[in-house]
């Protein structure tokens, strides 16, 4: 589509003129954005919506035509409905964008695999806070994930058990070395 003819002169607008060089880094019209958004447990609902409307504002602020994609439910759980859509989406390059608030929301572990699945079907990832935690940070809270996961398994999601082992483990991460365990 030309901007503009004026006098045998095309004039082309700046993105026109990216798409016709190939160089063109702006979202396919044709196919939607979609924003990814997950809590781990039914408690944490509240948190779900203020994710939900955190990256309805950035895709709104960016002009994306999106639809939203939530679930609730662990990060190390592939089964969750919400994600099993988005990776059929992302497989029948379906969409040209999946945009999440942290990386961690997309999945705990396996993010890279995702990334790849992403880049061969031509469909970019955009990630809004990219925050870097310490490794420290990062461990203890895919540790947590770990245990709440086996130990609402073992003894139900609502047993006091569990919910003692998840208090244990976050009061105790405290980053300082265990006398116990200090080299003599």
């Amino acid at each position: 589509m030309i901007l503009h003819r004026s006098g045998g002169t095309r004039y082309y607008s700046d993105e026109q003129l990216e798409h016709i060089l190939g160089k063109s880094n702006s979202v396919n019209p044709d196919k939607p954005v979609i924003g990814y958004c997950r809590v781990s447990t039914k408690s944490q609902k509240d948190d779900l919506e203020n994710q939900i409307k955190n990256v309805k504002t950035y895709m709104i602020s960016r002009g994306y035509q999106f639809d939203i994609i939530s679930d609730v439910g662990s990060g190390i759980n592939y089964n969750n409905s919400g994600l099993k859509k988005l990776v059929s989406l992302i497989n029948g390059k379906e969409i040209s964008k999946v945009v999440v608030l942290y990386k961690d929301r997309l999945v705990r572990f396996g993010f890279d695999l995702i990334k790849y699945l992403c880049e061969i079907n031509d469909v970019e990832i955009e990630i809004i806070d990219n925050s870097e935690y310490s490794k420290e940070q990062e461990l203890t809270d895919d540790l947590i994930q770990i245990i709440t996961v086996f130990a609402n398994r073992l003894y139900g999601s609502r047993s006091k058990k569990t919910k003692n082992l998840i208090k244990e483990v976050m009061s105790n991460d405290t980053g300082e070395e265990d006398q116990n365990y200090t080299n003599t």
